[in-house]
């Protein structure tokens, strides 16, 4: 039995059709197999913490696998970003839109998955309207003037353990249950970005957007902060606000056990 390895991964989700591995399909998962396959001369089936979507980048995602090869767990990351062409160095022509940030072996017993507690998500909203930021943040037509306070407001009912029914949107998993536990939800803005930050225990589909699309609607006036109180208790995805488009979301941190 080889070695269980941690990875910790940051991608540009742009050009993916997001983590899970598909047939004709570029995605996180099946470039990364490729490459321990390229370096293994095997089959490597790795594990990941969250399967993001199609357009969703992250900064922390993480992964699991068994190695079986001579390779130093040590050298892995330098290997792999030089086969994915991360930061301008390794292969001429690769992409360099994944980049492992660390490898570690850990326990035998420790999963990606099953053993996270937690996840931090990001979302950027942009306000300067930069098409160079079109596929890095949400362009959104009046995100400059966004009421930022009612904002912050709006997020204190979403904060605590809640059914966020209302916040899944068709196309997931099913789950067991609905209920959730958001342990923070911060709000900031500068000249460039609206940011929001949301962590918590584990997500619905989509749940992230979706809270986005609700505190925008707030920020815009469509709705009042105290609505969304209302929204959680209908349990009802109906009355939430739209779901915010992918470019804008980071998979920023997740937490173990």
């Amino acid at each position: 039995m080889g070695q269980n390895v941690l990875i910790k991964i940051e991608y540009d989700g742009t050009n993916f059709s997001g983590w899970q591995i598909q047939p004709k399909e570029r995605t996180v998962q099946g470039e990364i197999e490729h490459v321990l396959k390229y370096i293994a001369n095997e089959d490597v089936h790795i594990h990941g913490t969250s399967r993001t979507d199609s357009g969703v980048h992250a900064l922390g995602q993480c992964a699991t696998f068994e190695w079986n090869s001579n390779m130093p767990v040590e050298k892995l990351a330098e290997v792999m970003n030089r086969r994915f062409g991360a930061g301008g160095e390794g292969r001429q022509g690769a992409p360099g839109d994944i980049r492992i940030i660390s490898a570690e072996v850990v326990p035998d017993d420790f999963h990606a998955r099953y053993s996270c507690r937690g996840k931090t998500y990001r979302y950027v909203i942009d306000k300067t309207g930069d098409i160079f930021r079109r596929t890095q943040a949400l362009q959104h037509p009046g995100s400059d003037k966004l009421d930022i306070e009612a904002m912050k407001e709006a997020a204190t009912h979403i904060v605590g353990t809640h059914d966020f029914k209302c916040f899944e949107t068709s196309g997931g998993t099913p789950r067991e249950t609905t209920v959730r536990t958001v342990s923070a939800l911060e709000i900031c803005d500068d000249a460039e970005s609206v940011i929001i930050e949301v962590t918590g225990d584990g997500f619905l589909y989509n749940m992230v957007r979706i809270i986005v699309g609700t505190l925008i609607e707030v920020g815009e006036g469509k709705r009042s902060a105290g609505s969304v109180r209302d929204v959680i208790e209908s349990k009802d995805r109906s009355k939430a606000g739209f779901t915010a488009a992918p470019q804008g979301l980071y998979l920023k941190e997740i937490y173990f056990k």
